[in-house]
């Protein structure tokens, strides 16, 4: 008896976990991500803010951002010649809440940025998205980033 409730649990924890990687949405989702990362990446300023809801919550380097001041301040900075030189993602989890209107996507992101006076600043952090289907489309509505601190 024991050994057949084993194997129905066995059986429904498969179950629960091959319907959550399979489920609607997910996949589109990692899509949106990469996109999101890459116009980061490729200093597409406009294409990166359109992935933003107007009213997105930002959190970085220990404090909560202005959208509006952090466009403005990313634009000028890619204006005047700076550039993302690295953003690799890697462990990237997508979690899609009850519904497949929200997702919750998290990873670890090795980073280096160039000044337009040529400095680097390089770092190892963790963000987490939380995505929501608004008018068809994928936005982001919470993102934060935490730098990984080196270790000593």
């Amino acid at each position: 008896m024991y050994r057949t409730i084993a194997v129905v649990a066995a059986l429904l924890l498969s179950i629960a976990a091959v319907a959550d990687s399979h489920a609607p949405g997910r996949s589109e989702v990692a899509a949106v991500v990469a996109d999101f990362n890459s116009a980061y990446a490729n200093g597409e300023v406009d294409a990166y803010f359109d992935y933003y809801a107007p009213d997105a919550s930002v959190y970085f380097y220990g404090a909560r951002q202005d959208l509006a001041a952090y466009q403005e301040e990313w634009a000028a900075l890619v204006a005047a010649g700076g550039a993302v030189e690295k953003n690799e993602l890697s462990d990237i989890e997508i979690r899609m809440l009850p519904g497949g209107d929200v997702a919750v996507a998290s990873y670890f992101v090795d980073y280096r940025l160039r000044t337009p006076d040529g400095e680097i600043s390089a770092s190892k952090a963790f963000e987490s998205e939380v995505w929501r289907r608004i008018d068809g489309e994928w936005k982001i509505v919470n993102l934060h980033y935490s730098e990984i601190p080196e270790a000593d």
